[in-house]
């Protein structure tokens, strides 16, 4: 293996382990729907159901 190609592949693990650490982080705050902008305060959440995108948060 070349230099460039054990750089190549130290970048994609560090992203790769970056996103395994900030989704880890979001399910110990308990944010079921990771992607979604209202994970952590949908109705849906509450009630078991997955988040749609299109779900603003009751007031």
């Amino acid at each position: 293996m070349k230099p460039v190609d054990l750089i190549v592949i130290a970048i994609l693990l560090v992203i790769v382990g970056a996103a395994c650490f900030y989704i880890r982080k979001q399910k110990k705050k308990g944010n079921k729907c990771i992607g979604c902008p209202y994970g952590a305060e949908c109705a849906a959440r509450a009630a078991g159901k997955s988040c749609s995108s299109s779900e603003k948060p009751q007031q």
